[in-house]
């Protein structure tokens, strides 16, 4: 499930919420009940883990004949 980001235009109250892509989004704050606004951030993809290199899935370099 992605994870979107809102600002409330009132109180100016951050937060992250995991929401499936037919969920609603949100509109109310749940702190003042002001109007929310949708942060969109430059990434789409997060990559977690050690690391994607070139070599994690290239073959052997050396050829026998």
């Amino acid at each position: 499930m992605p994870t979107y980001s809102y600002v409330c235009k009132s109180c100016d109250h951050a937060f992250d919420i995991q929401q499936s892509f037919s969920d609603q989004p949100l509109s109310e704050c749940p702190k003042c009940r002001g109007e929310l606004r949708k942060q969109f951030g430059n990434l789409g993809v997060t990559f977690k883990g050690s690391g994607f290199y070139r070599t994690d899935s290239a073959g052997s370099s050396s050829s026998s004949d």
